[in-house]
C-alpha cells in the first residue's frame, strides 16, 4: 500500500501534469519489457527485436528492476529531460549507484559513471536517445492524444465532484480519508508513507506501465505520482496516412509522414530513421516543406533540427475537425 499524507497546503497544489514527459513515459515502456503481461509478448517481442545494441547499457542501470533515483527526472522533451539526468549532482548519482548495486558487482561502464566519467555519461546519453528513437517516438502522438483526454477527464470530475473524488478516480479502490490518500497494491504487503509536508503532488498519467503507481519523492521538489491509465494494451504506432485524409493526396504520403513524425524538433538523420528513408531523401522533402513555410530548420553545431510551423500545425488539426464534425 501507498499512503500519501497531504496538508492544508498540499490540497491546494495538487496539479495535474498539462502535457507528458518523454523520459519517464520512456522509462516506464522500458520497465515494461521486463513484465510478464501476456498481453504485451507480442509488443516486446517485437521491440527487443528491433533495439539497437547502443540501448543495452540501460539493462546496466536496473539489473533488478529498480532504477537509481537520479533518472527519475520530468521534463517536456527527451532533451530538456536528459539533461536534467545530466545535471544530477554528483554524491546523488553516486547514492543511486550504490544502493541498486549494493549487493553485486557493477559493470566497468558503471564503476566509471560512478566516478563522473565522461566517456560512460555519453555511453548513457546514447543508449537513452537511441531507446525513446526505437520505443517511443513511433507513438509519442498517441502518448499526446491519450495525455490530453485523460487532463480533460480529469478536469471534468474535479469541476463536478471535487478533488477527493478526482484522486481516487485515478485509481479504483483507493480512498482519501484524514487527509491521507491510501492506494493498496495487491500482493504487496510492506507499506510505504509519503509524506508531502506542503510540497505538492503533481499528476501524471503513464500509458505504458500497467502495474501500481510510480512515485517521485525527493525532498527538494514536488511529489510526482503516475498512475496507469488509458488502454491494457501496448500502445502501436498510428497509421501515418489514414484512407480518407485529403492531406496525403496534396503533400505527397511521405512529406505528410514527415510532418506528423514532428511532434518535436528531429534532426534529418532522425527523420529519415522514422520514415525509412535516405538521409538525403529525407533532407530533400524537408526542403521542399520549407520553402512551403510548413517547417522551420535551425543549425546546431554539426546537426540541423527540423520543427513544425504554426501553419503545419493549422493545416494538420483542420482536416482532423472536419471529419470530427461531418
Amino acid at each position: 500500500m501507498i499512503r500519501i499524507h497531504f496538508t492544508a497546503d498540499d490540497l491546494a497544489r495538487v496539479r495535474f501534469a498539462p502535457r507528458p514527459s518523454p523520459v519517464p513515459e520512456l522509462h516506464a515502456a522500458l520497465m515494461m519489457l521486463g513484465s510478464p503481461e501476456p498481453l504485451f509478448g507480442r509488443w516486446r517481442h517485437r521491440l527487443l527485436r528491433s533495439l539497437p545494441r547502443t540501448v543495452e547499457p540501460l539493462a546496466d542501470l536496473a539489473p533488478g528492476g529498480v532504477a537509481p533515483a537520479f533518472l527519475d527526472v520530468l521534463g517536456d522533451t527527451p532533451d530538456e529531460g536528459f539533461a536534467l539526468i545530466r545535471s544530477a549532482r554528483p554524491e546523488f548519482v553516486r547514492a543511486g549507484i550504490e544502493q541498486v548495486y549494493a549487493t553485486r558487482p557493477a559493470p566497468p561502464w558503471i564503476r566509471a559513471l560512478h566516478a563522473g566519467d565522461a566517456d560512460a555519461w555519453r555511453t548513457l546519453g546514447r543508449a537513452q536517445r537511441s531507446a525513446y528513437q526505437s520505443v517511443l517516438a513511433p507513438v509519442w502522438s498517441l502518448v499526446q492524444d491519450l495525455h490530453r483526454a485523460e487532463f480533460a477527464r480529469h478536469a471534468l470530475t474535479v469541476t463536478e465532484q471535487g478533488l477527493g473524488p478526482a484522486l481516487t478516480a485515478l485509481a479504483p479502490g483507493s480512498r482519501l480519508r484524514d487527509g491521507v490518500w491510501e492506494w493498496p497494491l495487491p500482493g504487496v504487503p510492506d507499506v510505504r508513507e509519503i509524506r508531502l509536508d506542503g510540497r505538492g503532488l503533481i499528476l501524471r498519467p503513464t500509458f505504458h506501465w500497467r502495474r501500481g503507481p510510480l512515485v517521485q519523492d525527493r525532498p527538494d521538489r514536488p511529489a510526482a505520482l503516475a498512475y496507469p491509465a488509458g488502454m491494457s494494451l501496448p500502445l502501436t504506432p498510428p497509421r501515418r496516412n489514414p484512407p480518407d485524409d485529403p492531406l496525403a493526396d496534396v503533400l505527397g504520403r511521405t512529406r505528410l509522414a514527415l510532418l506528423r513524425t514532428l511532434d518535436e524538433p528531429h534532426t534529418t538523420t532522425a527523420l529519415a530513421r522514422r520514415l525509412g528513408v535516405s538521409n538525403a531523401t529525407a533532407s530533400t522533402h524537408a526542403t521542399a516543406l520549407r520553402s512551403a513555410g510548413l517547417l522551420t530548420t535551425t543549425r546546431s553545431g554539426r546537426s540541423v533540427h527540423h520543427a513544425r510551423t504554426p501553419l503545419a500545425e493549422l493545416l494538420l488539426t483542420e482536416p482532423r475537425l472536419r471529419l470530427e464534425e461531418s
